[in-house]
């Protein structure tokens, strides 16, 4: 098993983030996985600062997408970055926020072909690859390669799809080297596993790394970590379709209320709202017993890699002090 932790450079700055990773790498977490959206600092250079003041801590971005940035650009970042960090650059990429695109002007159509075309291109120019055009739908290159960077070698840069649906988990096991799978329940990973799996079979590959990126909230008081973890719970349980509230026994008219409040900002009926039961389906919370308990049973569930995402509890550095003592 592997630990990693993720931040949002948009409720911390820059500084805080390195003085977290630094603090993460001396309790042993494993990766950091800095998230990309286009409202907040955006993550290259949080992750190229990163990388220069720390050892041995992996990183790399939570998630890119193929719509916002090409495949090119996303390349050249990815081998920039492991010559910076020496080798440890890793590469998050999915399909991209299908609500978030049209506020930019983009249409998100055939995300899952266009993001398998992306994760190919990648893959190619990090290897040194010139590519050339061979009737790719998206991204068609004609003689692009990379000639200005250190390039990874044969180990190359890992590649982790971020992935919900069946269709974007069968790419991941098809395509990836890991998945990044937002969930927090051992429920959800018995649907997902046996797609990532199937897919893998059909291609021979081993050591597939399944991560789980979870919503945590940790505090020596369970009332407290309770409290930090409603909001996060509330907005997972709001955006769930049916079917995924249904498989965690929800109950659908208090999630359509919790929704209604959320739609109105009124976050003091959300935290009235919101029950035991949406913080145990959509996060792991609790003292640091539970979630040593709750990381056990993810483990068994078949996950490889836990990331422990936002809120992390009511106080972050307290919360990645606790970490440290349950791995």
């Amino acid at each position: 098993m592997t630990y990693g932790i993720e931040f949002v450079p948009g409720n911390v700055n820059v500084k805080q983030v390195v003085n977290f990773c630094q603090l993460a790498e001396s309790k042993d977490i494993d990766f950091a996985w800095i998230t990309n959206h286009y409202n907040n600092r955006h993550c290259y250079p949080v992750l190229t600062a990163v990388a220069q003041a720390t050892t041995s801590l992996k990183m790399g971005p939570g998630i890119m997408n193929a719509f916002t940035d090409t495949p090119a650009a996303m390349a050249s970042f990815a081998c920039t970055l492991n010559e910076i960090s020496d080798g440890r650059a890793t590469f998050g990429i999915g399909p991209g926020d299908l609500s978030t695109l049209p506020k930019l002007a983009i249409q998100p159509e055939k995300p899952v072909a266009r993001l398998g075309e992306a994760i190919d291109q990648i893959r190619a120019l990090c290897s040194g690859a010139e590519v050339k055009k061979d009737g790719k739908q998206f991204f068609d290159y004609d003689g692009a390669k990379l000639t200005g960077v250190t390039l990874p070698g044969k180990k190359g840069i890992p590649i982790y799809v971020g992935a919900q649906g069946p269709k974007v988990l069968e790419l991941a096991g098809l395509k990836g080297d890991g998945a990044l799978i937002n969930a927090s329940n051992p429920k959800d990973f018995a649907v997902a596993i046996p797609i990532i799996k199937a897919a893998c079979d059909s291609v021979g590959k081993k050591g597939f790394d399944v991560g789980a990126y979870t919503a945590l909230s940790i505090d020596k008081d369970e009332k407290k970590a309770k409290k930090a973890a409603k909001i996060v719970a509330a907005f997972i349980a709001a955006g769930s379709p049916e079917a995924l509230l249904l498989r965690h026994g929800l109950d659908l008219a208090n999630v359509a209320k919790i929704k209604d409040a959320l739609s109105r900002f009124d976050f003091g009926a959300v935290g009235g709202l919101v029950t035991d039961k949406e913080i145990e389906a959509f996060t792991i919370c609790g003292t640091p017993d539970t979630i040593r308990q709750k990381c056990d049973d993810l483990t068994a569930a078949g996950v490889t890699q836990i990331i422990f995402g936002s809120p992390l509890g009511p106080d972050m550095t307290t919360s990645i002090r606790l970490l440290g003592k349950i791995m």
